[in-house]
């Protein structure tokens, strides 16, 4: 490796000055202390807690009160609220108060966890941000400037811009493909200024710094320097002895510590522009004794700096505020990196950590919808509490319910919670903590439900199987799409709130044969009701006058074995609708083609289910497991024979094709019929499939491949976090290429030619490739199992024999009409209408102005209502205000007058001649239906800075001058209740409400 000019070649060669020397130290060693938190992997967090966690905090703040010379970084604030709450002490808070104050205990990061950032959704990260800093704010009056996201596999470009807009100064990332991060060390480019939005000005760029080959904690834990040992489970050791204690720091043994820490700075000398270099020290379950720590790395440093013109180099304690206030000051001007993302991530040529996209996708499936309910209960909570005197419902308690579900949330986010990578117990931890929290929002909807819309006693008596139904629209639109209700029988009336009938369809339900599914048209504003009522026909609809519910027609077909050649298409079943018309191939009995109506397009399209084995020995070859994705070759047919039957009716026609052998995997494909102009376009202009997937055969990896006409060079675009899309070329490697062209798919994925683009959203996360022009494959579920002696021992492995039930919407259209429906269309999926069902019992549904209808909150259909909420914190919204009342001690009241409202425009720049531009929203004016707004302040991301107060730093750079992003300089802070948002920005805002 080329010496640097600064580096004296001494060092380079002995580590060592000659003695006649006596230069002044040119590099400067800053040591973060920090413990390695995971919120769940190998254990629970309650056995964390008790095992190692509670003693960092209770061990670190002993430690840093004894020497003030001492650092300490924390990060998951999960577990620091847990001990604060729960354990600290009031010696011990008050301790914590003054060395945060000294910033000597540094918070970085503030999530409640440190997220994944391959398979989570962006409206999830901002969450569990917006809980962690919202707690570090309300308690220190400190909000976090650096992140520290070190472990998560693979780095989005979502997340810079999210800590620009959070008031981040600098990012720390770590995980990046092995042979990128090699070229990068070589070139000194570990430390750039990423502009993660090609949209955004550049306002929402940050320095990050990536973590060099010892990453967060090599040199520590294998080398030296790790003098707690490694913590036990269950619980603390009794005599205080651990396994891999390293030997104490003596007279004897301090050459080679100095040795080691010299030899590795020079390492990193090597590999960066200015002379700060940092060096995590900790790693997993670490300073958990901080007291036995620190006093033998006080020893190696004090001697290190007492000879630093010998050794080149002078060691401190530092915080990573410290590192960064230090390079900062150089003023080096750094290199620019775009809008590209680090995924996916391959730690050497035969690892591809692309399997963890699909691992436990029940878990991912259960994780959004639990986000989706907490956002529609969050809403209609604010509308509850803002507008209705409540008797009956008290909102400590409401916010109380909705507070479980943001934890919960939040707690799955971490990085090895919703990518499947923890054992079984777990995973059993964060499928408790989801449901009880659901459970609880629940219990929440219904009281709102109930105390807002009382029905009434009338004259009917009981009637079994009755049901009042009453349907949430979550989303700031106006929407026109099919709920589903089950129901005993197919002979029902159904009426909406003015007692007029409703369109509906009854068809024998596909889960339940005894029962029946009812689909029912609806059309709902933004943020409204509906109410229905839903009756067993007593009479025949001749003698009552009443429409029924059209009964579907099911046409079956026989059984079709795979075929390996011969003639298909000979005989074909189209099914329609407005903008659809998909033909059915019956020589096969798969999907042949797609035509589109608008464009005028026939598209060649047939889907089939694929399985990729991989090896389950060790000894025999790479394997795959939880992480990484390694098959043993291409793909196979995971079926020999489809049976098919169409259900059709008047709104929904159903297809549904049973893929046999061992498992069973079906599709069940709708196509809706709705109104015709723009009411019903997001309804039209899709086709919803819904799968059957599991139990898989052991050492199995389920795929949903789509082969079709489009002639797109194996060029595939996946999202980052459902925020914007990257383009994804085929590329060849040497070793495992299958593994590698693999990407997540949190919200969407499509593949084009120049006429035509097929869209797949998906409301859960997946692993998505391009194999093949114009193929597009999903991966839809994992089940492995192999023998490597690590995972065995710590129950680390994939043998997941559930059954999962995945849903996609493909959309097919012109580049400008998939363009215009993409993004509304993925939160239509996401956020579809929440449906609460209730017994009559003697009663009569209110109608007219009984249900106390309000007033719909609709914006531009280019802009997203990403949340509304009354989050419930006591800390003023003026920052000097805020400290006052934390010196004196005062105890606050939740403030719930005080709404939390964030807005996303949906487009990038240049994506939709009319979409893109930028739109100004009157805020009074949309939300007259909450009440009066009285004030309307801009926060940042997460709430704990006012806009106008936040000045993050400034870095040079190569191209001062060159192309900084698409968009228009950042938006000034509304002057009024008018704001303007342009393409991509996201906006955060407090809503002050007349009492």
């Amino acid at each position: 490796m080329e010496p640097r000019g600064w580096l004296p070649l001494l060092l380079q060669l002995g580590l060592m000055w000659p003695p006649w020397a006596q230069p002044e130290p040119q590099l400067r060693v800053f040591v973060v202390p920090h413990s390695h938190m995971d919120v769940g992997w190998l254990h629970t967090v309650q056995e964390n807690m008790q095992a190692y966690v509670t003693n960092v905090y209770n061990s670190v703040v002993e430690a840093l009160t004894l020497e003030k010379k001492r650092r300490f970084i924390a990060v998951e604030q999960e577990y620091f609220r847990l001990w604060w709450d729960g354990v600290a002490s009031h010696w011990q808070k008050r301790k914590v108060h003054q060395l945060v104050a000294k910033g000597r205990l540094e918070f970085v990061l503030g999530g409640q966890v440190m997220h994944d950032e391959a398979v989570t959704h962006i409206d999830d990260q901002i969450l569990q941000l917006t809980e962690g800093h919202g707690f570090l704010y309300e308690t220190f009056g400190v909000r976090p400037q650096i992140s520290w996201q070190v472990d998560p596999f693979g780095a989005s470009s979502t997340t810079p811009t999210l800590f620009a807009l959070a008031g981040f100064n600098a990012h720390v990332i770590s995980r990046i493909d092995y042979d990128l991060k090699e070229a990068m060390q070589d070139n000194r480019q570990l430390q750039f200024v990423w502009r993660g939005s090609r949209s955004l000005s550049a306002e929402q760029e940050i320095f990050t710094h990536v973590l060099d080959q010892f990453s967060y904690s090599k040199v520590p834990r294998y080398e030296g320097f790790n003098w707690d040992g490694e913590a036990i489970f269950p619980g603390p050791s009794l005599d205080g002895k651990y396994p891999s204690m390293e030997i104490p720091v003596t007279e004897d043994s301090i050459p080679d510590f100095t040795h080691l820490l010299g030899k590795r700075v020079l390492h990193k000398a090597s590999w960066f522009q200015t002379a700060h270099i940092l060096w995590p020290w900790g790693c997993d379950r670490q300073f958990f004794n901080a007291s036995l720590q620190f006093a033998n790395m006080d020893i190696v440093m004090d001697y290190i700096n007492s000879e630093a013109s010998e050794f080149g180099f002078s060691v401190e304690y530092a915080t990573l505020g410290d590192y960064f206030r230090a390079v900062h000051s150089d003023q080096v001007a750094w290199q620019v990196r775009d809008h590209r993302d680090f995924l996916p991530y391959s730690s050497d040529m035969h690892h591809a950590w692309t399997g963890f996209y699909a691992s436990r996708s029940g878990l991912k499936a259960l994780a959004r919808r639990a986000s989706s309910l907490l956002y529609a209960g969050e809403s209609m909570f604010t509308r509850y509490v803002l507008l209705a005197p409540h008797p009956y419902l008290d909102p400590a308690w409401g916010l109380q319910q909705l507070q479980q579900l943001r934890w919960a949330v939040s707690e799955v986010q971490h990085h090895d919670a919703i990518t499947g990578t923890h054992v079984p117990n777990v995973g059993d931890m964060f499928v408790g903590h989801l449901s009880t929290g659901m459970q609880g929002v629940h219990k929440l909807m219904a009281s709102i439900i109930q105390d807002r819309s009382p029905a009434h006693s009338g004259k009917r008596g009981p009637e079994p199987g009755g049901h009042f139904a009453v349907v949430y629209n979550p989303l700031a639109w106006t929407v026109t799409t099919i709920i589903t209700l089950t129901v005993d029988f197919p002979k029902v009336s159904i009426t909406d709130e003015s007692g007029l009938p409703v369109p509906a369809q009854a068809q024998r339900s596909k889960d339940m044969p005894s029962a029946y599914d009812l689909h029912v048209l609806t059309t709902i504003p933004g943020l409204s009701y509906r109410h229905y009522s839903i009756r067993p026909s007593r009479s025949s609809q001749e003698e009552t006058g009443e429409p029924e519910p059209f009964v579907a027609k099911t046409t079956q077909f026989g059984g079709r074995l795979r075929r390996y050649g011969g003639q298909v298409g000979g005989s074909l079943v189209p099914v329609k609708n407005g903008c659809y018309i998909v033909f059915m191939d019956l020589d096969t009995n798969l999907m042949h083609s797609v035509w589109e109506r608008q464009s005028n397009r026939k598209v060649y399209m047939t889907q089939q289910f694929m399985e990729y084995h991989a090896n389950s020995d060790v000894w025999q070859g790479p394997i795959s497991d939880n992480y990484v994705f390694t098959p043993s070759g291409t793909a196979e047919p995971a079926w020999e024979a489809v049976r098919m039957e169409i259900v059709e009716g008047p709104l929904v026609t159903e297809i549904r094709q049973y893929f046999y052998r061992l498992p069973t995997f079906i599709i069940y494909s709708r196509l809706a019929r709705g109104p015709q102009g723009s009411d019903g376009a997001l309804l039209c202009h899709h086709i919803e499939q819904e799968y059957q997937v599991g139990p898989l055969e052991l050492n199995r990896e389920a795929i949903l491949r789509t082969s079709t006409s489009l002639n797109t060079g194996r060029v595939l675009y996946s999202d980052n976090n459902g925020y914007q899309m990257q383009r994804r070329p085929y590329r060849n490697y040497k070793n495992n290429t299958i593994a590698r062209n693999y990407y997540p798919m949190v919200q969407s994925a499509f593949i084009q030619d120049r006429r035509s683009r097929l869209v797949l959203l998906s409301n859960q996360a997946h692993g998505v490739s391009s194999q093949r022009n114009g193929q597009v494959e999903v991966m839809l579920h994992r089940r492995l199992w192999n023998n490597d002696k690590w995972a065995l021992n710590n129950d680390l492995t994939l043998n997941d024999s559930s059954v999962v039930h995945p849903v996609l919407w493909l959309l097919l259209g012109s580049r400008t009409l998939t363009s215009d429906l993409h993004q509304r269309s993925g939160l239509a999926l996401q956020h579809q209408p929440v449906v609460m069902l209730r017994e009559m019992n003697g009663e009569i549904a209110p109608r007219g102005s009984g249900s106390r209808q309000q007033e719909a909150v609709t914006l531009p259909p280019s802009v997203h209502l990403q949340i509304l909420s009354i989050p419930g914190w006591k800390y003023s919204s003026n920052h000097t205000e805020h400290l006052q009342t934390l010196q004196k001690g005062h105890e606050a009241k939740a403030d719930l007058r005080r709404v939390l409202l964030r807005l996303q425009h949906l487009y990038e720049v240049d994506q939709d001649p009319v979409l893109s531009r930028p739109v100004t929203v009157n805020l009074q004016s949309v939300l007259r239906g909450l009440g009066s707004v009285v004030s309307v302040e801009e926060r940042s991301l997460t709430g704990t800075w006012d806009v106008s107060e936040m000045r993050r730093w400034t870095w040079s750079m190569r191209d001062p001058h060159g192309h900084r992003g698409s968009g228009t300089l950042p938006s000034p802070p509304p002057r009024g209740p008018e704001v303007t948002i342009y393409p991509k920005e996201i906006r955060t805002f407090f809503i002050h409400f007349q009492e």
